[in-house]
């Protein structure tokens, strides 16, 4: 079968890597001419919303899937309409907007953190005075790794806040006490059956993911994989869904969802029977989805700007590089390392000795 993924960034290169073992070809459709998936694919060189691109693409492949949700809305949908897209087009629409996502989340009955649409700067001021201070303003799209965010604080003034995200249609959003942020890696296939994988519970620094724990035994697992499930039914979603939640000290609340492979789901491709990537793949194809089971306690570190020597990190026992092959550029994700062990105490160990031969990877 030959799988289409719109977006040829690292995502896509890992999914290429765990699809090639089950007999699956791909295509990537891809503007930028350095994308780090290029290499393993059949590459499109081509605008997202480009119909010559699109109709490649489409003659190409039996399935499209995309690597990332912030592609053009009218282009999945055009293909839609020539081949199978996965997640669907449906899906990606409500993953791609955070004001429907959170609308979405309490149709489910699922809490979030307090919200209110914000339209113009005068939608502000009613937003501040509903929401309350602190508060987050956020981009309702095109938003990621901190990326069209700006804080408020008593003091700040809202009008500069509006400009600094471009003044587009946005959603802002409350500050809640939370303990710890978790998220829950799903797949689901078209026949209705879900895997879940065991929650990750994640560090993060300015805004971008560094460090992301397995917790195999976690007392939060049962309401995650409830609270999940009625998204994926809601949507009829075929693929990997990660929804991130914040903690209230046993209560989760929904921050948001990415209908993709995830980063803080990296972890399981040596820290799990069957990864992540292979698992949206075989849901994608038609193919028995596969066994999440952990294989031990895992730890994911992502490289962001620059990648410590290798020499160094393969030093240590149990250590897993992937490098996306990615030029370094401060704040970009050029690779992450991951570490599976039998206890909690032995992946400590480990990570200490990644803080002492890369103390520059530090979360």
């Amino acid at each position: 079968m030959r799988i289409g993924i719109l977006g040829g960034g690292q995502l896509a290169r890992m999914l290429a890597l765990a699809g090639y073992p089950l007999g699956l070809e791909f295509s990537v459709l891809e503007p930028a001419a350095d994308a780090c998936a290029l290499p393993l694919t059949r590459p499109v060189r081509s605008a997202y919303d480009d119909p010559a691109g699109l109709t490649q693409l489409a003659e190409a492949c039996d399935r499209v899937t995309y690597e990332f949700e912030n592609v053009p809305a009218d282009a999945v949908a055009w293909l839609e309409q020539r081949v199978e897209v996965r997640p669907s087009p449906a899906a990606l629409a409500v993953a791609r907007d955070r004001l429907h996502e959170k609308r979405l989340f309490q149709e489910q009955g699922i809490g979030t953190a307090p919200f209110a649409p914000v339209d113009g700067p005068e939608d502000l001021e009613r937003a501040l005075a509903s929401v309350g201070l602190p508060a987050i303003l956020k981009t309702r799209t095109l938003g990621y790794d901190g990326k069209g965010q700006v804080v408020l604080n008593e003091g700040d003034e809202p009008a500069a806040a509006w400009k600094r995200i471009g003044g587009v249609p946005a959603i802002l959003e409350g500050f809640v006490p939370f303990r710890r942020e978790v998220s829950l890696i799903s797949v689901r296939d078209a026949n209705g059956t879900c895997r879940f994988y065991p929650l990750s519970e994640n560090t993060h620094r300015d805004g971008i993911l560094r460090l992301s724990l397995s917790r195999p035994e976690d007392p939060l697992q049962d309401q995650a994989e409830t609270l999940a499930r009625r998204v994926l039914e809601a949507l009829d979603y075929v693929g990997v869904l990660a929804i991130e939640f914040f903690d209230l000290d046993g209560r989760l609340l929904a921050n948001e969802m990415a209908p993709r492979v995830h980063n803080s789901g990296h972890w399981t491709i040596e820290g799990a029977v069957t990864s992540q990537f292979e698992n949206h793949l075989r849901a994608v194809a038609d193919l028995p989805l596969g066994e999440t089971t952990p294989l031990g306690h895992a730890a994911m570190v992502n490289l962001i700007g620059a990648a410590p020597p290798t020499p160094d990190l393969l030093r240590i026992p149990g250590l897993h590089l992937h490098l996306y092959g990615k030029a370094p550029r401060p704040g970009r994700k050029i690779g992450h390392l991951t570490l599976v062990e039998e206890t909690p105490e032995r992946l400590q160990t480990r990570l200490a000795q990644v803080l002492e031969r890369a103390p520059e990877v530090a979360w």
